[in-house]
């Protein structure tokens, strides 16, 4: 068995909560309604909640797919909730959110992979919160971008798609995503004139080289914002941390993103895809 690689004494979370942090507690658990921050535990949450931010994550909370990274649960998903969408957008009001952030769980046992209660929890925010801008952590529906055009159509500010992992170790950390089919959804969204954006963890077994590679590809099909973060072990039924990544190497990955010819990049041990996303519109 191998030998477990300790966390560095570098990598601290801040943890504890203000009043803002428990007012977004209230209105997310209120509504009924689930985010990625906790399903997916976020090392951010407490950061991002204490500042009135939240990422939510609609239809359902059990996935589809079971990436070998994830924490969220994994099964035979409910029936979609219809009220979802209002919620959400309700939810973002009484926020008083300038910028919000959508995700949502897998949903392969769909016709349309979800795609059109996607597009139902777009419209609703935007006509419950006109001021509001959007940005959509969408999966890959499969390459099929007829299905990507319906959330499109609804013109949010920004669609993001997670590679989440360089080329080699895709088909061991990711469950039926491909990595060149989510570099056509990424391609499709940019031809589209929507800002592309996407996101990889460090730490899996990656080399600096394949990392830069991976940057090249996504850069090519025309990603314009970029994060990097470090992987953190949710759960025992997760694949273990190879490495933690310095904070120094997080650095010469932020300043050669910037050099290859992206518009926005965050780099960091604690980045998740989310983080900073209002200062990416």
């Amino acid at each position: 068995m191998a030998e477990r690689v300790r966390k560095p004494d570098w990598l601290k979370i801040r943890l504890g909560g203000n009043e803002r942090f428990a007012q977004t507690k209230s209105i997310v658990e209120s509504h009924c309604l689930h985010t990625i921050c906790t399903s997916g535990k976020c090392p951010n949450r407490d950061e991002c909640w204490s500042k009135g931010t939240a990422t939510f994550m609609i239809g359902g909370n059990i996935c589809t797919r079971s990436c070998k990274f994830c924490n969220t649960l994994t099964g035979k998903p409910l029936p979609l909730n219809p009220e979802e969408p209002a919620r959400v957008a309700e939810s973002i009001r009484l926020m008083s959110l300038k910028h919000a952030v959508i995700t949502s769980v897998d949903r392969d046992d769909l016709p349309d992979l979800g795609a059109r209660h996607w597009a139902d929890t777009i419209r609703m925010i935007k006509k419950t919160n006109p001021g509001t801008t959007l940005e959509v952590l969408i999966p890959d529906f499969q390459g099929r971008v007829g299905l990507v055009d319906i959330v499109i159509n609804e013109s949010p500010e920004i669609i993001s798609h997670n590679m989440e992992t360089i080329k080699r170790l895709t088909p061991a950390i990711r469950s039926a995503a491909r990595y060149g089919t989510s570099l056509s959804v990424l391609q499709h969204i940019a031809q589209r004139g929507i800002t592309a954006k996407t996101g990889i963890m460090v730490g899996l077994g990656e080399t600096a080289e394949e990392v830069e590679e991976l940057m090249d590809d996504v850069r090519s099909a025309g990603t314009s914002i970029l994060t990097i973060g470090q992987y953190l072990q949710p759960s025992g039924k997760n694949v273990p941390v190879s490495a933690y990544v310095s904070p120094e190497q997080f650095n010469r990955y932020k300043n050669t993103a910037i050099r290859k010819g992206f518009r926005h990049v965050e780099s960091a041990p604690l980045v998740r895809s989310s983080y900073h996303a209002e200062k990416h519109v």
